[in-house]
């Protein structure tokens, strides 16, 4: 009876094709060596040692030899990954080399070399199957860092060696004495910043996006000082950043204007060179002009009532003087904005300095009605009309501007998908047809959609509610009532037992689902692969083709009702 005793070496790599050295005794007559299931050509060197050659493979595999006495005891042979390289920790380093470099992957253990292009590194230390450090030589540019262990090399991932920091450009150039500006530095060798310095302060936050680019928030700080970055390789030379002194401002003339916009006014104060904005509560001038430090023109965007006004410099924001703007009225929304052509809707109107009113039209037609119900609201009744007309207030301050309202006729389903769903609803059902603007119920029979939209006049999406049976699916809008389209209601399937309940793992059986509800199926999966195919014989049973698997895993029925399980196939 062969037997082994040891192999030399006990693990290759996964593609095989390297020769592994089998001691023992009894390796005599017609003989067979087998990696795991897998036979294998050798040479027989004497009865007592073979030399094999390792076919591929994956994993921990017994070696066996065999021949007319019977086979040997196994030996276990293991075939190692090659490594996979995932991040490198920093990813560059001065050209002096030096840098410990941290790298992460997989099948790291028994690392023969680290290589940075096509130098080694200075040494390096493996600290587990997934991690090493290496120690950069010098370099240059960039070079691809590469792991050698027996089994072969690994894929390569970017190590760049940098110079000392260059500044170019510094945006903006200026900012408060209190610190808190976001300034952008831009150059090169960037890569491993270790220090932004505004003078002698650390920047109270940085980040290298790229080798050249860096944000960093100024500290607080006076005067004109240099800001410098150093990474391993050295610090840049500086470039000027200035801190400047808070603007101030004391006055506004005029005080007012119209609700329009367009009047110049001149802001007085100190501080006011290098204005970047000047807003009319939070909304920017139309236009500015710094005509001295001490002084500003503006012109006023559109806004309402009493805001405060405010000047921004690179030394930080004034403000203290208010505008105030005279209301014509104004309209914000309308609701609701349709209504059926033969009129007769109450539509409230909300806005500003609507308590003046004298009329409401809808286009060139006024309002069968109207009551003003306070300074921020008025209620007309629209008129009759077609198409979609802009709604006005006039006031002695003159006419609002217009907000459109749209006659429409009673919405029309012409089409519902799906057409059917889980009695748990939740289901997105697609609603096409016409008259849908505005739409302010969806029913799915007397109970509302869990959530509906109208994405245009001829398309509303809408979750379904729960429910049974089929309903009546239905859209309201102001001008009324669609009629119905059908909605079923699926119960979910249930699956209790398959026949038979294994096969081979390289698939192809055909098996029977036996259960409930299984009309409509959509999908037939085992495990998380989909049945080769599949058939719904009746609303009780399902034959599919088995895709290739492994082990044990649970059989799902997806159908429009919901997802059946609870049935198990083994893989063979």
């Amino acid at each position: 009876m062969p037997t082994i005793t040891s192999l030399s070496p006990t693990s290759g790599p996964a593609s095989g094709n390297n020769s592994v050295v089998i001691s023992g005794s009894g390796f005599t007559g017609p003989t067979t060596v087998r990696f795991g299931t897998t036979a294998t050509t050798f040479t027989m060197n004497s009865p007592s040692q073979i030399t094999a050659i390792a076919p591929p493979g994956t994993g921990t595999v017994q070696v066996t030899v065999s021949n007319a006495e019977g086979t040997s005891n196994g030996f276990p042979y293991t075939y190692a990954q090659v490594p996979s390289l995932t991040s490198l920790s920093p990813t560059g380093g001065p050209a002096a080399g030096g840098t410990s470099v941290t790298i992460t992957g997989s099948g790291l253990t028994g690392a023969t070399a680290v290589n940075f292009g096509a130098t080694p590194a200075t040494s390096f230390t493996v600290l587990s199957d997934t991690q090493l450090t290496a120690v950069a030589p010098p370099g240059a540019g960039t070079a691809q860092v590469t792991v050698t262990t027996p089994s072969g090399s690994s894929n390569a991932l970017p190590y760049t060696y940098v110079g000392v920091p260059v500044i170019a450009s510094i945006s903006p150039s200026a900012g408060p004495v209190t610190g808190g500006v976001l300034v952008t530095l831009t150059g090169t060798g960037f890569t491993g910043a270790t220090a932004v310095n505004f003078g002698a302060t650390p920047a109270t936050f940085y980040a290298a996006l790229s080798d050249s680019l860096i944000v960093a928030l100024a500290p607080p700080g006076t005067g004109t000082v240099p800001v410098t970055v150093t990474t391993s390789a050295g610090t840049s030379a500086g470039v000027s950043f200035t801190y400047v002194p808070a603007p101030t401002l004391t006055s506004i003339s005029p005080t007012s204007g119209p609700v329009t916009g367009g009047t110049t006014v001149t802001l007085t104060g100190t501080g006011f060179t290098g204005a970047t904005a000047v807003f009319f509560g939070i909304l920017p001038a139309a236009s500015f002009t710094v005509n001295s430090p001490t002084q500003i023109t503006a012109v006023t965007p559109v806004g309402i009532g009493t805001v405060p006004v405010t000047v921004a410099t690179p030394g930080g924001i004034a403000t203290g003087v208010s505008f105030t703007y005279v209301l014509p009225p104004i309209l914000f929304f309308l609701n609701p904005p349709v209504g059926p052509p033969a009129g007769g809707t109450t539509v409230t109107l909300t806005g500003v300095g609507l308590s003046g009113t004298t009329g409401v039209n809808f286009g060139a037609t006024p309002a069968t009605s109207f009551t003003v119900v306070s300074d921020n609201q008025v209620t007309a009744v629209a008129p009759p009309g077609t198409g979609t007309v802009q709604v006005t207030a006039i006031t002695p301050s003159g006419a609002s501007n217009g907000l459109p309202f749209t006659y429409v006729g009673i919405p029309a389903i012409v089409s519902i998908s799906p057409s059917s769903g889980s009695v748990n609803g939740g289901v997105l059902v697609n609603l096409t047809g016409t008259g849908f603007t505005g739409a302010t119920a969806v029913n799915f029979g007397a109970t509302p959609a869990t959530f509906f939209i109208a994405l245009s006049d001829t398309s509303i999406i809408a979750f379904a509610p729960p429910g049974t049976g089929t309903v009546p699916v239905t859209v309201t809008t102001a001008a009324g009532t669609s009629a119905g389209v059908s909605f079923t209601y699926v119960p979910a399937p249930t699956l209790t037992s398959i026949s038979p309940t294994s096969g081979p793992a390289t698939g192809g059986t055909t098996v029977t689902l036996t259960g409930s509800g299984f009309t409509g199926a959509t999908a037939v999966l085992f495990g998380i692969l989909p049945a080769t195919s599949f058939t719904v014989n009746s609303p009780t049973q399902i034959t599919a083709v088995t895709p290739p698997g492994l082990g044990t895993v649970p059989v799902t029925v997806g159908t429009p009702g919901g997802l059946a399980t609870g049935v198990f196939y083994t893989y063979s």
